[in-house]
């Protein structure tokens, strides 16, 4: 395998080719074209009267195409016409969405006691009338200047307390609601939680949390993972976590820190050796560029009609990747649009909402390469076998139609219309 590095107005992206056609590699050789269509597509069996029209439209991927969504949308500080133009553009692109910065601790009670749930509540209501599974991030994020200065008087004693009531309260308040949550953010990079009352409170919080909702799914979250740069940290971190007993129910890796460009062969490695845990994975935060891009802090800067082209190119690839991987259950894109996005030029759409390539790009996969849209007969036995991507499918025979989920986990699923 040898690498070629296009460099198009300062935007350089490096990409890997096999010494044969194909184009992008799966971590084990196989291209990833193939091991997409091997991981992500089932059989759709449709029985019906020999010879009878068959129709098959899908409808939803299972795979989490995602977003997260911006609290002054739901907060009621945005014009409505925009914030309605916000939902309508979310739901042409995605499936899936992730609270930006409403459950966070410090955004819910910058003031002890005084505890917005408003918005929080908006996006559930939201979330669940468009049936989008949504991801809740995050109940605890021990970075130390994120932690209120209200908590950091508290003894270890009342601060503990204080903790308990924070995962009972989400967890009880939000019984069954959320997907799954973040449980206690980029614990690698620090965690002033476990500095102060010791490593156990990891655990402790996670099983709070459970006392509330026995079912909530709970997720590590961190970043500089899919660059390689702190895998190793990751991994006996999630190691020791496992080890202690605590309930982990997927691994997230944020997808921020790449620059301009960032390396296949490195994502791919990082996703197949976080898979080895026979966890879920999901990359949570997805910006392209990244936060070490020549771009990253600046507003109002534009990429050049070259440098857009290169970071569609660049999102494809790297939603390639991912799609390809078994493990990885969704990508999820921190800001979509350029008017609600720490990173305005990583947006698909631009502040006036017209698509840049990189959004033409996007839809292009998912619901053109990636989409199932089949139409035929059935044979002389009254059947006919459809490959159709994991999700949710229309299928039409006979003047009747039946909705069906055809799920990975089961790899098949027979539609009769007899």
């Amino acid at each position: 395998m040898n690498s070629r590095t296009r460099i198009l107005s300062g935007l350089t992206f490096i990409v890997s080719f096999a010494c044969c056609p194909g184009g992008l590699l799966h971590a084990a050789g196989e291209d990833v074209e193939e091991a997409i269509r091997r991981v992500r597509r089932g059989t759709l069996v449709v029985e019906a009267t020999p010879g009878a029209e068959v129709r098959v439209e899908q409808l939803r991927h299972e795979f989490w195409f995602g977003a997260a969504l911006a609290n002054h949308v739901f907060g009621g500080r945005m014009n409505p016409e925009e914030a309605a133009r916000y939902q309508k553009v979310f739901l042409e692109n995605f499936n899936a969405a992730v609270t930006e910065n409403a459950l966070k601790w410090h955004d819910m009670e910058p003031r002890q006691g005084q505890v917005n749930y408003a918005t929080v509540d908006a996006i559930l209501q939201w979330t669940d009338q468009h049936q989008i599974p949504l991801r809740g991030h995050n109940i605890f994020w021990g970075i130390s200047n994120r932690v209120q200065p209200w908590q950091k008087a508290m003894d270890d004693a009342t601060l503990r307390e204080t903790v308990k009531a924070r995962a009972l309260d989400i967890g009880t308040r939000y019984r069954g609601r959320f997907a799954e949550y973040d449980l206690n953010n980029e614990m690698i990079h620090g965690n002033y939680y476990e500095d102060r009352l010791g490593p156990e409170i990891t655990r402790d919080m996670a099983l709070w949390v459970r006392q509330g909702d026995p079912e909530a799914v709970l997720y590590l979250n961190d970043y500089d993972i899919l660059t390689g740069r702190r895998l190793d940290d990751y991994v006996a971190h999630i190691q020791k976590l496992l080890d202690q007993g605590v309930p982990i129910g997927g691994i997230g890796v944020q997808g921020h820190l790449h620059g301009d460009s960032f390396e296949p062969a490195v994502l791919r490695g990082a996703l197949a050796r976080l898979a080895k845990f026979d966890l879920p994975i999901v990359v949570t935060e997805f910006n392209f560029p990244g936060q070490r891009s020549k771009h990253y802090g600046k507003r109002g800067v534009q990429l050049s009609d070259e440098e857009e082209q290169a970071k569609a190119r660049a999102i494809a690839d790297y939603y390639r990747i991912c799609f390809a991987e078994p493990a990885v259950k969704g990508v999820l894109m921190w800001g979509f649009w350029e008017g609600a996005n720490w990173i305005p030029v990583s947006s698909l759409y631009r502040r006036d909402w017209s698509p840049t390539p990189a959004a033409e790009a996007y839809r292009d996969l998912v619901f053109k390469q990636w989409w199932t849209t089949w139409r035929g007969r059935t044979d002389a036995q009254g059947r006919c076998e459809v490959p159709a991507f994991y999700g949710q499918h229309r299928v039409t025979a006979g003047g009747r139609e039946i909705v069906v989920d055809l799920k990975r986990a089961e790899g098949t699923k027979s539609v009769s219309f007899q």
